[in-house]
């Protein structure tokens, strides 16, 4: 029987009744709904209980909470759930288990199960149903998001800045469109089943981003996606070098897209290094612009090579880490960024360090907010961290170790892979126990692997370039005069050469 619908009469200025009018359309009349598609969801729900098939369809679209209405999203988490167990999903187990849940007569008991199978007779268009729920849901999400913004903005309660960073946090994990709540463990192993298939078809077993370093990459895999990787070091070791010449090779050789941070040194500075490292000139010819002929020629080509890749420099100096981890997210939906390197980490502040609290705690916050911002973004995370000056003072070869890791212990805690670097020339130690030279000799000490092995990496160094390279790679070497020239020397300061171009 149909519902009677209220009829609307005028009279005329003779007192007598006009024709009944139609009454306003219902937003009219009460306002917005809430984006919706309640019959799609009938029929999705009726089409899960049809085929077999149709859930793993759907499962990495839907959540109970993309149904508006609660009957919807409760008939949605039983089929869940029985998927979960490995059952079949038809009427009678979706019955069972919502009676089970408790949760059948609030949905309209068996009765309007069956009526779900009724409204469909085939799940084949069921992706593409589904994602318009999920669109509503979205839309609705949206909608949410927007009222909780404007009541934060009203309230003088909370922390401004804590508000603003989990609005963030909030709108970033909207646009990824995150599933939210627990997995079943069913679904995990079939997704680690899925990732170990994928690591066997590589041939280098290379599955994370590579470093370009070969001995490194055969201990790390890569970096891996979500993974936080401190690499330590003592000043003037060659931390930013190392990490612009990893950012030179993810970009370069596999067209990764990375973000660097840079709390110390200006962009402008950056981009001399790299342009030092890549063309082999020495870095303060680079800077004072004294440059021969064939090193135009050779600068000129690398900018070609260098200024096509996809890395994204931010220098803002003292950044904090709510600052950071939303110019992160807003890097990684402009750009897609595959990588992020900060430089370095005790140079980030806190969000309460104006207030006085103990930097050991500040940094231990910046740390895990370092871990967390890996994991929300599904990249490897490369932060550079100083050691302390108990490394100076020790005895023997002075070699860094996990306790030399400077402020706060909670670096090591939080961080996946701990790494140092050491070069024994800088102490002036120039030959090992057997003899060998250990001139131009750096090594990355992984001193912790959550996911791996420790060990000990060797690779060459070169000062003048500030470039690091496999220990089996020969320095390119041009063919200039018997003397080495002082590269920091204009050619037009020395009396010895003559004015002549110097050949490759």
């Amino acid at each position: 029987m149909s519902e009677p619908t209220a009829q609307y009469h005028t009279r005329n200025g003779n007192g007598k009744h006009r024709k009944p009018e139609q009454p306003p359309a219902l937003p009219e009349m009460f306002g917005k709904l809430p984006p919706q598609a309640v019959e799609l969801e009938q029929v999705v729900l009726g089409a899960l209980m049809l085929d077999r098939e149709a859930l793993p369809i759907v499962v990495d679209i839907l959540r109970p909470e993309s149904f508006y209405r609660a009957a919807h999203a409760d008939i949605y988490a039983a089929c869940l759930a029985l998927y979960g167990k490995g059952e079949p999903v038809d009427l009678l187990t979706v019955s069972n288990q919502m009676r089970t849940d408790g949760t059948l007569q609030a949905a309209g008991g068996s009765h309007y199960l069956a009526e779900l199978t009724n409204r469909v007779a085939s799940a084949a268009n069921i992706e593409y149903h589904a994602r318009i729920i999920a669109q509503k849901a979205l839309q609705r999400e949206m909608i949410r998001l927007g009222q909780k913004m404007v009541n934060e903005g009203y309230s003088e309660e909370q922390d401004v800045f804590e508000a603003l960073h989990v609005c963030q946090r909030e709108i970033f994990a909207l646009g990824e469109m995150k599933s939210r709540g627990a997995t079943p463990f069913r679904r995990v192993i079939s997704d680690v089943l899925i990732d170990i298939e994928a690591a066997a078809k590589i041939e280098n077993g290379i599955t994370g981003i590579p470093s370009g370093f070969a001995d490194l990459d055969i201990v790390t895999g890569g970096w891996q996606n979500t993974d936080l990787i401190i690499i330590a070091a003592r000043p003037s070791m060659g931390k930013t070098a190392l990490c612009l010449q990893m950012a030179l090779n993810a970009a370069k050789l596999h067209g990764k897209r990375v973000a660097i941070f840079s709390l110390e040194m200006g962009k402008n500075q950056l981009g001399v290094r790299m342009l030092s490292s890549d063309s082999g000139i020495h870095g303060l010819r680079l800077r004072n612009g004294k440059l021969y002929e064939y090193e135009w020629l050779e600068l000129q080509a690398t900018v070609e090579k260098l200024e096509v890749l996809p890395i994204h420099i931010d220098d803002t100096p003292g950044i904090n880490i709510f600052d950071l981890r939303s110019n992160c997210r807003r890097m990684k939906l402009k750009y897609g960024v595959d990588m992020v390197i900060i430089d370095y980490l005790q140079l980030m502040s806190g969000i309460n360090s104006e207030r006085g609290g103990n930097r050991e705690q500040e940094i231990s916050s910046i740390a895990r907010g370092l871990k967390n911002l890996a994991k929300e973004l599904n990249v490897p995370v490369i932060a550079i961290s100083q050691l302390n000056r108990a490394v100076e003072t020790r005895g023997g070869s002075k070699r860094p170790q996990l306790s030399d890791l400077r402020e706060s212990g909670a670096i090591e805690q939080e961080a996946d892979i701990v790494s140092f670097i050491y070069r024994p020339e800088y102490y002036g130690i120039f030959e090992d126990g057997n003899g060998r030279s250990l001139k131009g000799i750096a090594e990355f000490i992984v001193a912790k692997h959550r996911n791996g092995a420790l060990d000990t990496v060797e690779m060459r160094f070169t000062d003048s370039t500030t470039r690091f390279s496999d220990i089996n790679d020969v320095p390119v070497s041009r063919p200039v005069t018997a003397d080495v020239i002082d590269y920091t020397i204009p050619a037009s300061a020395r009396p010895d050469l003559d004015s002549e171009t110097i050949p490759f």
